[in-house]
């Protein structure tokens, strides 16, 4: 668990489920309390491009879509065109390829974001967990256990 002062970076995954409404997103909720920190949650911009593209994909109409604008607004969107961002993403895409793991590029850029602020990632993806503590701190919320 983290406490109220602990900054978080939300996963995609995570802000998905919030969109939702759904009882994951009550489960995160309340252990981290995420939309009423004092500190609010932090978001690469990936994870804007990756929830617009999950909208489109998924055919989701104007009101849900409305949700999801409203929901990413609530949050501070960091940008990956930094120096610091840009080396800690070829950082962990060459350790994540010298040891023969896979990670989607986009993840590479959450995570790069996240070691960088210094935020804890709250997921509901594993495939985090290899770069926990070498390159940031995260915490994994299972979406199928209650």
């Amino acid at each position: 668990m983290t406490g109220p002062s602990t900054l978080l970076l939300l996963d995609t995954s995570v802000v998905l489920h919030v969109v939702r409404g759904d009882a994951v997103a009550k489960r995160m909720d309340q252990a981290y309390n995420l939309r009423g920190r004092a500190e609010r949650p932090l978001i690469s911009v990936v994870t804007v491009g990756e929830g617009r593209s999950f909208a489109i994909q998924r055919g989701w109409g104007s009101a849900k879509v409305e949700t999801l604008d409203r929901l990413l607004h609530e949050f501070v969107v960091v940008d990956i065109n930094n120096a610091a961002v840009l080396d800690k993403y070829a950082q962990i895409d060459a350790q994540m390829k010298k040891n023969g793991r896979a990670l989607g590029k986009n993840d590479v850029w959450i995570a790069a974001t996240a070691a960088v602020t210094g935020a804890l990632l709250l997921t509901n993806d594993k495939d985090f967990a290899p770069l926990d503590p070498l390159f940031l701190a995260h915490a994994y919320v299972d979406p199928n256990s209650d």
